[in-house]
């Protein structure tokens, strides 16, 4: 069979495989989001219970691999009466890892928050809670972006180590082709190629979000 002939016929199942990727990405980048925020918040509070909390959990997730992580979900919770699925439990070790990262992002942006955007709220009789609704939160955003699009890209790379636990993505569909056509090199080239696809579709996504944050500052800049 020819290379040609043999990326035609793998197509279908690549595509499919880089679909469940980009689904595992997508479903991990938002739960990752909601345990970030709140990890972020708990690390730019006042108790210090709650820092050191989030202090261990982003060190030790961001300490230990993350295939180590997705193992003992799998194949560790079971010991405790706990069995999850392949789909649910790589969502999970995926979720639980990049929000260790996308805390941080986070915390770095509000803490770049000028210290004079907190006073300037508390001078209107804002509390704490409500500046950093309204005053921190949505300029620490914009700050954040960047951090957050290349977690999201670096979460789709991620997204092969959940194929230790049979979910059949991108590079296990390819696995799979290859056991039957015995023909490696095409078929984890095409593999990559589609990965790449799918990276610089995030990055002209993301770029394009940046772009209002952008022209405000040069407005900013300009006024």
């Amino acid at each position: 069979m020819s290379t040609t002939s043999l990326l035609v016929e793998s197509l279908p199942a690549l595509a499919q495989g880089a679909v469940l990727t980009v689904k595992f990405a997508v479903l991990s980048m938002f739960f990752g989001l909601i345990a970030g925020a709140v990890l972020a918040l708990m690390g730019v509070s006042h108790s210090r219970t709650l820092n050191r909390l989030a202090r261990v959990y982003v060190s030790v997730m961001r300490g230990t691999p993350l295939l180590v992580q997705i193992f003992v979900i799998y194949y560790g919770l079971p010991s405790f009466n706990i069995s999850l699925d392949p789909t649910p439990a790589g969502v999970i070790a995926l979720s639980a890892n990049v929000a260790a990262y996308l805390s941080e992002s986070m915390r770095g942006a509000i803490l770049g928050i000028h210290q004079g955007q907190w006073l300037a709220a508390y001078s209107l009789g804002l509390s704490r809670r409500q500046t950093l609704r309204y005053v921190i939160a949505p300029q620490a955003l914009r700050i954040a972006v960047p951090s957050l699009s290349n977690s999201l890209i670096s979460l789709i790379k991620d997204t092969s180590l959940v194929s230790v636990i049979t979910v059949t993505e991108l590079l296990r569909s390819a696995q799979e082709v290859i056991a039957s056509t015995y023909q490696p090199l095409p078929l984890y080239l095409a593999a990559s190629a589609i990965s790449i696809i799918c990276n610089d579709l995030l990055c002209g996504i993301s770029g394009l979000s940046s772009c209002p944050a952008r022209i405000r500052s040069q407005k900013c800049a300009v006024s």
